[in-house]
Order: C-alpha cells, then sequence, then structure tokens
C-alpha cells in the first residue's frame, strides 16, 4: 500500500471516529434538566467523545508500519492500563478524574452559588479538567478540578428543605412549669429533634415547642397541628 493510501485511510478512520463521537454526543444529549443531571451528562458526554476519537487515532495508526506494533500494543494489550496507572498521578489526568468525581458527587453544579478561597461567585462551567466560575465582579476564576476534589467549598445553594415548624405557648408562671415542659415532651416524643425550651419569664412563662418538617409549606401544617393539640392537652390537664 502506498504512503497516501495508508495516509487515507488514517484520515478516513479519524474521520470516522469523530462522526461517531458527534452522533454518540448527540444521542446522550438531553434537555430541560436539573442542575445535578446536567452536570453528570456534559462531563460523560466530553469523556465518551475523548474515549471514542482516542480509540480511533490509535486505530488508523494500525495501518502505518512504523507505529503499528506500538497502536496494536496499546490497543490489543494491557499497556492502555499502565498508561492510565502512570499517568495517574500527573496533574492532568487527575484532573480529569477529579472532574469525573465532581461530576457524579456533586459537591457543585452549573449555576450553583459557591465561595471558593474566599472568592463568591456562579459555577459557569465544569470542564473535564478545569472549573470556571464567575465572580461577582464578572471576572472568571479558573480552577483544577483536582484542588475543587481535595479543598474545601461552601455551596450556598445546596441546602436542606426541611423547615422547622415552631409553637410558643404562654403558661401561667403559678403553674408547675417542670410539669408542663414534660408533658410537651411527651407530645412531641415521636420527633427525636425536638424540642422544648422555656424562653421567657415575662408576666407569664413562654414556653417554644419546635419541631422539624419536610418543607416550607409543610412547616405550617405541622405547627398548626401542634398547636391545636398541645393547647387541648393542656387544657385537659388543666395546666391553662
Amino acid at each position: 500500500m502506498e504512503l497516501w493510501e495508508r495516509l487515507a485511510v488514517v484520515a478516513a478512520v479519524i474521520a470516522a471516529s469523530a462522526i461517531v463521537a458527534k452522533l454518540v454526543d448527540r444521542r446522550i444529549a438531553r434537555r430541560d434538566l436539573p442542575p445535578q443531571a446536567v452536570t453528570r451528562y456534559r462531563v460523560l458526554r466530553r469523556s465518551v467523545m475523548t474515549a471514542i476519537i482516542t480509540i480511533g487515532i490509535l486505530s488508523a495508526l494500525l495501518v502505518v508500519p512504523q507505529v503499528r506494533a506500538i497502536a496494536g500494543g496499546l490497543l490489543a494489550s494491557s499497556a492502555v492500563l499502565g498508561i492510565v496507572v502512570g499517568l495517574a498521578a500527573q496533574r492532568p489526568l487527575a484532573n480529569f478524574v477529579a472532574g469525573v468525581v465532581i461530576a457524579f458527587t456533586q459537591p457543585l453544579r452549573l449555576g450553583d452559588r459557591v465561595t471558593v478561597d474566599d472568592v463568591d461567585g456562579t459555577v459557569e462551567e465544569i470542564g473535564l479538567t478545569y472549573t470556571f466560575i464567575r465572580t461577582d465582579s464578572n471576572a472568571r476564576l479558573v480552577i483544577p478540578n483536582e484542588k475543587l476534589a481535595s479543598d474545601t467549598i461552601q455551596n450556598s445553594t445546596i441546602v436542606s428543605p426541611e423547615k422547622l415548624a415552631e409553637v410558643t405557648l404562654k403558661v401561667p408562671l403559678e403553674r408547675d412549669l417542670n410539669a408542663v415542659v414534660d408533658l410537651l415532651k411527651s407530645e412531641t416524643a415521636g420527633d427525636p429533634r425536638s424540642e422544648v425550651l422555656v424562653t421567657g419569664l415575662n408576666g407569664d412563662a413562654t414556653l417554644s415547642v419546635r419541631t422539624w418538617a419536610p418543607s416550607a409549606l409543610a412547616a405550617e401544617r405541622v405547627a398548626g397541628e401542634l398547636r391545636l393539640r398541645l393547647h387541648t392537652r393542656l387544657r385537659t390537664e388543666g395546666l391553662l
């Protein structure tokens, strides 16, 4: 086979790999996904495209006698694993691995408000090796993924949806406050995170009963039900 024919085959295989990578990219692309899914898909798409093109280039080199043995060894033997392990300690591959870890563990996601090294900003792009954060001054903070995976990040977007439901009761000071507190605790004994506090002794004793609800809307409902239940129980026991 003439040299130009070999080069034509190499070009054709590489072009075919690029086309396959593009088709795969379109196939796994998704729209209108939540931030966590967008982050995962973006890193996954880039990783798959890189792998397909790399394999295509190695396959194309099989037709070139001077590098056929090397390319064949990389494709057909455990040399690939050896190279990966050997390069794992290198910064570029470490950043790539960190990018995949970030995409799936998600300490930060696209659009999240974060603080890194005392700099506030919004996550704009999570690449294979670098993450781009747009600061409040509209500058771009480019951070290696390895640093993000190992350093402390303050994420102001990822918060718990749970809300505190609180009920405040007034009890005359002549009542036995210990008995009232014990009764209120018995009413919330099903929630280990609930608490009963004496928060004031001005004229009447002020008692606060706090418990957690799964959402802000549920907190209003829980507080209403708890307020009615506690009032009924205190009246029944003659403590109001």
